[in-house]
């Protein structure tokens, strides 16, 4: 049965600089004018891309990880 919690919490809260760092720099990669605060201008689609590409990177570095190699 699913959960009322809120799915974008950030269950280590340690890791919460280095996520918004992460997504700041794939922001910067994919062209997408993502700032500090507000961001209601973006489109979903560049939105989507941001996450999309966040969660892609993540799993790349965890897969890394599992295999004893060093993630970048």
């Amino acid at each position: 049965m699913a959960s009322n919690a809120n799915s974008n919490q950030i269950n280590v809260p340690q890791a919460k600089d280095a996520l918004n760092n992460m997504k700041y720099e794939i922001a910067r990669e994919l062209g997408v004018n993502l700032k500090q605060g507000y961001n209601g201008d973006l489109t979903s689609r560049e939105a989507g891309y941001v996450g999309g590409y966040m969660v892609k990177r993540l799993i790349e570095q965890a897969e890394h990880q599992m295999a004893g190699q060093q993630s970048y």
